[in-house]
């Protein structure tokens, strides 16, 4: 009987998909979790279960059930201090279980980059109340940024720019929250030239950079990114530099998506996520390994070659703008028909006002030409529901 590494996916998104069938290349014996059926990467593992991450028994009796070599996150929410007690007991967390503790909440992982590690950030304040909020939205000035301690995909995150739009800011982050809990963040409006994610990855071979993504959000979720992104070799150096502070910071190995701000000369650290990142879904089509190849190698003990970009890329995603329970997707072969195009269709088994379900990725000899062509793909698709 061939013996294999068995691998469980905590959160099986559109991410966790592309990493199932990464490890299932490299003959992994693949498990995908999540709290709802049919969830994306369940297409494709070995098997799949539904629970609640958030609740330390049920987590706990599966993977107790499961015994896997490896435990993957790929969301925030989960019962991370029982991941802490798991790995203490022998079970290997992915990067390690304290990076998915300290990262599962903005507090955490912001008050270790700055006050910790002394990484260039925002100004920030906590609050736990609504009176603390205003007190703390007043204290940062206008326009501030507002954010829930946990959500995924930029969920619940918001600009307050005015006295006025306190009560919008703070109902948006409490219905945004994974956790449904007052708590949130406050931080000052950096008004950056663009924002960047840059992919570091931690493996045998030490620590290597993908080239930076550029990246556009609104409401704290990505619309576009596209590699590379046009940096001053002072910019390049720096975003190196803070990004390998907090990845040796947090340990273990694999993938992190370190994102970043640009302003003139000075980069500033934003977040990290110890896991692949949404804006570089375009590394299906833009790097010899993609960040998913890449994640998975690393969290194998696999050795990592040069990562080189083969070709400027950009990715559009696919957004429903309503929530239907039988919905399909059409406009695929217009799509598909341009050039150097590719698409992934997540199927999702139902649609969200604002939930991603597929992505265009596209190459082009130029980012430019690239960043065209993926919203004109972007523009063929369209999602009928009922």
């Amino acid at each position: 009987m061939f013996h294999t590494t068995r691998l469980m996916l905590l959160g099986s998104g559109e991410l966790g998909k592309e990493v199932i069938i990464e490890a299932q290349r490299l003959g992994v014996e693949t498990i995908a979790v999540d709290r709802y059926e049919g969830a994306p990467a369940m297409h494709v593992a070995d098997r799949s279960y539904v629970i609640d991450m958030l609740d330390k028994q049920a987590l706990r009796e599966l993977v107790e059930k499961e015994k896997p070599d490896l435990i993957v996150p790929e969301i925030e929410a989960i019962a991370t201090a029982e991941l802490i007690k798991l790995e203490e007991e022998g079970y290997r967390v992915i990067p390690t279980a304290r990076a998915a503790r300290l990262t599962m909440d903005r507090e955490g992982i912001r008050r270790l980059a700055a006050e910790t590690l002394g990484l260039p950030t925002a100004k920030y304040r906590f609050a736990d109340t609504y009176e603390e909020f205003e007190a703390a939205t007043r204290e940062m000035g206008f326009p501030c940024v507002v954010k829930p301690l946990m959500s995924s995909s930029g969920k619940g995150q918001s600009v307050c720019r005015s006295e006025e739009e306190i009560g919008r800011s703070w109902q948006i982050a409490m219905e945004g929250g994974r956790v449904q809990q007052g708590r949130v963040i406050v931080e000052e409006f950096i008004r950056f030239d663009s924002e960047i994610t840059l992919l570091t990855v931690r493996s045998v071979n030490g620590t290597q950079f993908c080239a930076p993504i550029g990246h556009i959000q609104k409401d704290g979720d990505y619309i576009e990114s596209w590699q590379p992104h046009e940096m001053t070799e002072t910019q390049i150096e720096e975003s190196k530099r803070i990004a390998k502070i907090i990845t040796d910071e947090l340990g273990g190995a694999g993938i992190f998506g370190v994102e970043l701000f640009l302003s003139g000369d000075k980069v500033y650290f934003s977040e990290v996520s110890p896991r692949p990142h949404d804006t570089g879904l375009v590394t299906l089509v833009s790097q010899n390994l993609s960040e998913f190849a890449l994640h998975a190698r690393a969290i194998l003990g696999l050795p990592i070659p040069e990562i080189k970009l083969t070709a400027p890329g950009a990715s559009r995603p696919l957004k429903a703008d309503a929530e239907w329970s039988s919905y399909r997707l059409l406009g695929a072969e217009e799509a598909l028909a341009l050039p150097d195009t590719q698409l992934r269709i997540f199927g999702k088994p139902v649609t969200k006002a604002g939930r991603r379900m597929a992505v265009a990725l596209v190459t082009a000899e130029t980012v430019e030409a690239a960043r065209e062509r993926a919203t004109e793909a972007l523009g063929k698709l369209r999602l009928e529901g009922k």
